[in-house]
């Protein structure tokens, strides 16, 4: 039977075959890398072209900072006046200023650490807000820092001054967690 195959060419046949696959395969691979590469020009020009934000979204958004900066420093001064600014016989109507206990003492601490650690986190958006408004003014507003994609409209509704994508976002959270 072994010369009936080789007399026959059945065994090159299946041999060409498994190369012809083989060959087959390679080239997949190769598209699908290709394609990859493809894709991410083709979402860079589109980001770049296509589904950039109006004049009217644009300033849709920039007005929702700078109501939200506004609001927040608003905050952040009345946080600040009734930590810092008020005494403890001021905060509390006592006519005395020496606390009756020690506890008095600790909370009193307590809601000033409090006040204060609400303040820097204020502050910090305040910043994340005010990049936000560089982006609108050199015109990158709305398209993601790292990926280059266009950040969706709901996101920018709901956290006008995301500077990522939701796909970044989450990869970033995941990193970090």
């Amino acid at each position: 039977m072994d010369s009936s195959v080789s007399r026959y060419g059945l065994g090159q046949k299946r041999k060409g075959r498994q190369i012809v696959a083989e060959k087959k395969k390679k080239g997949a691979t190769k598209k699908k890398t290709s394609n990859k590469k493809v894709t991410e020009k083709v979402v860079k020009k589109v980001a770049k072209k296509k589904a950039r934000l109006n004049k009217a979204e644009i300033e849709h958004y920039k007005t929702l900072l700078l109501n939200k900066r506004r609001e927040i420093l608003f905050n952040v001064t009345n946080i600040e006046v009734g930590a810092l600014k008020k005494s403890r016989q001021d905060a509390a109507g006592d006519l005395s200023s020496m606390p009756l206990h020690m506890a008095d003492i600790g909370s009193d601490t307590f809601e000033q650490e409090f006040a204060l650690g609400l303040v820097e986190s204020e502050r910090g958006l305040l910043q994340e807000i005010d990049e936000a408004l560089e982006r609108v003014e050199s015109r990158t507003y709305g398209i993601c820092q790292a990926t280059h994609v266009m950040i969706r409209k709901a996101r920018l509704q709901a956290q006008p001054w995301a500077k990522y994508c939701v796909e970044h976002a989450r990869k970033l959270e995941e990193e970090s967690s």
